[in-house]
Formats: C-alpha cells, sequence, structure tokens
C-alpha cells in the first residue's frame, strides 16, 4: 500500500513550488485515486493528511482547494502574524494620536529607582489588592461589577482564554463556540487537545437550540463566545438572546469563558456573566484599549475558582509582570485608559466611514447590490458585515470569488486580508468571505487599500467571465 504521507509530500511540493496555486481546486478523490494509482480510501487520507497541514481546505458540496496561506494550527495565527504587504489589514491593533506621549507621561513615576525596585519583583496570578480594585473598577458595566477578590491577570488576554480553558477543559473535552471564532482560539485549543464545536447562530447570537443539540450529542465542558463585537462578524448577541443561554448553562451547570476584549468600544451591553454569574469566567485585557507592546490580560472567575484557575496561570507561565501590573493602575487611576478608549471609539467611526465611502458604496455602484447589512439577515453575496463601533468588518464576497482565491489576488496588490478559513470552525465549512482589520493602517493607506479592493473585487478572479 502507499504511504499516504509520501503523497501527501509531493503535493506539498508542487504547492511551495507554485505549481498548484491558492484558490487552485484539487481533483475529486476519486479521479485523484486512478491518477495515482491507489485506493480511494487511500486518497481520502492524502487529502485529510493535507487538511491538517493547512494546505488545503475542503468544502463540502464543492470539493477541495489550495489555501492562500498557512493554517492557524501549523503556527502562528493568521490575524497576528506580520506581512510584507505594503497595507496590512491583517493586524488590528488600534492607535490613539499621541498615544506614545500620553503613556510615557504617565510611566513617568514608576522609573524612579526607589519605584521600580518594587515594580520589578515577581508578579502573582491574583496580582495585588491595588491591581484588583482598578481592574474591577475598569470593568464594570451596567448590571455587573466583578469582584476585586475572584480577579487574576495573565501577560494578556489570549493567555487568560488558555488559563480559563485550561482549568475547565480536559484534552479530548469539548468546548462549544460560535461557527466563527478567534482563530487563536483554534490554536489554543491545539494545544490543550480539546475539541471545538461549531454552534449554529442568527443575527441575535448562538441559537439555544444548536447549543442545547450539541449538548445533547456529547456533554459539553465549557462554552467560549464573544457576545460583544464579536471578531470577525462585529455583530453583539442581543439581551433576550444572553437570557436565554445564560438559562441554558445554568441548567445544565454548564460552564462559560466570555471574552469581552473588543467591548470597551460599546456598546454598553451588560456582561454575559450577569445572566450565569456562578458559572462565568470572564476574559479581558488591555492590548486593545492601550497597546499590545506592554499589556495586561484580566480573568474574572466564579466564586470557588480562583485556586483552580491561579493554578493554571502558574504552571502554564502565564502570570503578568509586576512592572505592566503597576502600569495598568497607574493608567487606570490617572485616566490614561479612559482617555485612550474615547479617542479611539472616535478613531473607529472614522475608519467605519472611511470603510462607507471607499468600499461599501463604491461596491454597490459596480455591483449593482445591496451590500451592507448585520449577520444572519439573508444577505446578498458581497455584502459588508460590520457595526458602526467596529474597527473591522466581515466581507461576504460576491461570486465567484473564494476567500483564499481573494486573500491571494489582494495580496498580489499589496494588500493583506485574512481569509475566512482563519475563523472558520468547521474546515469543511468556510466561508468565502475575508476580514478586514481597519485599525492599524494609516487613514490614507485605508482609504486606497479599500479603493483597490473594490477594483480586485469587480474584475473577479483569473479565468472568470470578469476577469
Amino acid at each position: 500500500m502507499a504511504d499516504f504521507r509520501l503523497i501527501a509530500d509531493r503535493i506539498a511540493g508542487d504547492i511551495a513550488a507554485g505549481r498548484l496555486r491558492p484558490g487552485q481546486q484539487l481533483p475529486p478523490q476519486r479521479w485523484f485515486a486512478r491518477r495515482h494509482r491507489i485506493a480511494p480510501s487511500t486518497a481520502g487520507r492524502v487529502y485529510g493528511e493535507l487538511v491538517r497541514r493547512g494546505l488545503v481546505v475542503g468544502e463540502v458540496g464543492r470539493g477541495t482547494f489550495v489555501r492562500a496561506a498557512p493554517a492557524v494550527a501549523q503556527g502562528r495565527a493568521l490575524i497576528e502574524t506580520a506581512t510584507s504587504a505594503p497595507v496590512n489589514l491583517e493586524l488590528n491593533y488600534p492607535s490613539a494620536a499621541g498615544q506614545s506621549e500620553i503613556i510615557a507621561a504617565s510611566l513617568a513615576p514608576l522609573l524612579r529607582a526607589d519605584v521600580l525596585t518594587e515594580a520589578m519583583r515577581p508578579g502573582a496570578a491574583d496580582g495585588t489588592v491595588a491591581a484588583r480594585e482598578s481592574a474591577a473598577r475598569l470593568l464594570a458595566v451596567p448590571g455587573w461589577r466583578p469582584d476585586p477578590a475572584q480577579l487574576l491577570f495573565t501577560g494578556n488576554a489570549r493567555q487568560a482564554i488558555a488559563a480559563a480553558l485550561a482549568s475547565l477543559v480536559r484534552p479530548g473535552g469539548r468546548v462549544g463556540v460560535e461557527e466563527l471564532t478567534y482563530p487563536l482560539v483554534k490554536e489554543i485549543a491545539g494545544r490543550l487537545g480539546v475539541v471545538l464545536v461549531p454552534l449554529a447562530g442568527d443575527a441575535e447570537g448562538v441559537r439555544p437550540d444548536a447549543l442545547a443539540a450539541a449538548h445533547r450529542a456529547a456533554p459539553l465542558s465549557a462554552l467560549y463566545l464573544q457576545p460583544t463585537l464579536h471578531n470577525p462578524t462585529s455583530s453583539t448577541t442581543s439581551e433576550k438572546r444572553r437570557g436565554e443561554l445564560g438559562r441554558k448553562v445554568v441548567e445544565w451547570g454548564l460552564p462559560v469563558v466570555e471574552d469581552r476584549i473588543w467591548s470597551f468600544l460599546g456598546p454598553d451591553a451588560a456582561a454575559f456573566a450577569a445572566h450565569a454569574p456562578g458559572l462565568t469566567h470572564v476574559v479581558d485585557g488591555l492590548s486593545k484599549r492601550v497597546a499590545p507592546g506592554l499589556t495586561v490580560g484580566f480573568v474574572v472567575v466564579p466564586e470557588g475558582r480562583v485556586e483552580a484557575v491561579a493554578a493554571a496561570v502558574r504552571s502554564g507561565g502565564w502570570s503578568a509582570g509586576r512592572f505592566a501590573l503597576e502600569a495598568a493602575v497607574r493608567w487606570t487611576g490617572d485616566g490614561v485608559v479612559r482617555r485612550l478608549v474615547e479617542e479611539k471609539r472616535a478613531d473607529a467611526a472614522r475608519r467605519q466611514t472611511i470603510l462607507t465611502e471607499n468600499l461599501t458604496e463604491p461596491l454597490a455602484r459596480r455591483l449593482g447590490e445591496p451590500l451592507a447589512g448585520r449577520r444572519g439577515e439573508g444577505l446578498v453575496g458581497g455584502a459588508v458585515v460590520t457595526d458602526p463601533r467596529a474597527y473591522f468588518a466581515w466581507w461576504e464576497l460576491p461570486a465567484p470569488w473564494r476567500a483564499d482565491t481573494f486573500t491571494a489576488a489582494a495580496a498580489a496588490h499589496g494588500i493583506a486580508v485574512t481569509p475566512g478559513t482563519a475563523f472558520a470552525v468547521d474546515p469543511h465549512r468556510t466561508p468565502d468571505a475575508v476580514r478586514l482589520g481597519l485599525a492599524s493602517a494609516p487613514e490614507a493607506e485605508l482609504a486606497r487599500a479599500l479603493r483597490t479592493l473594490v477594483g480586485v473585487a469587480a474584475a473577479g478572479p483569473p479565468g472568470s467571465a470578469g476577469g
């Protein structure tokens, strides 16, 4: 019997050498089996190996296609990886005007020798009394205020997610997530040996019946949600749906990890934790509010779980540095965080206007279709799905574009975007969409890039009637 891995190696070589191009469709498995004189079952294992390596993506009812970029599971997440493209719409870290000067002035007192000596000591998972009280004030929203005694700290929000999941789910356990999710959660799950279970949603958020069906099929160990400004669609779960889901998880005793990293932009919705306070682990951080280079992650844990999550933080080496904690306390207390948040909210609104003027409206004129709306409302192909407060947009590409093919075409024009495959939990159900990060590129470059992408979309992929 032919070793399927050796055949997969040859196909991988063809992809690396450019003989198989991004977006190119592989032959059906039965044809592939005949061409290589192997059993159909062996062909299936070859295709499965290529999917596992992140080189191709299989789509139910459509076939198997060469990917445009390495998969998240193979290394760094697409959304977090630097690129050589002149305009990077993958990275999405907002920066306010004069931000460095504002931060520098706030940090100056920490640089005194006597203060710095204390700030350079090792940090503990539960931080300091001042850090817990400061973080509790920062994270409080109408209808929910965390207890400082239930706060823990990590180096960043990603580590907070990892610590929460590691404390809740054993290897092989099942975690329910939205069908499209933060790419690094997929990587974290892979490292922890956790199985992600995609849950169908609609305009209101994750559907309760989908959650119930998944839990009946095999009990879930936890639920991971982004209920406020979900990445990548920027949708926000309605208060009614939060209540429905909250009643379900309380009935089953199902722990929840609530990711609130983008919630500082609004809307002022209550945390999901308000509906299931004894089960919800709230994750947040300062990387988006302040800056990614010196940040802190927060985990608000249910009563009785502080030591379990703290143990996961310690074992993972994820504790926040003491200097970062001291900086966070100072930034929160002297108004730096509040000032930066206000400026970034205004900045996000300006960039949404740039998106409308340079992508959404020109697309509507060129393609003659309605192109703006919200997730789950029966949008036609080509819809730009976003929230006017968000720093990203989800572009459901017009036919016959595929996500990986469009990503490659955008890269050829010097623009990096994130294909929908990076967010899809089920590798066999990948959306023909891309996420556009609006935060990092200078405004003029952002506008030019969006206009270029309109032209790319209207021209159509190579070999199509439009291309």
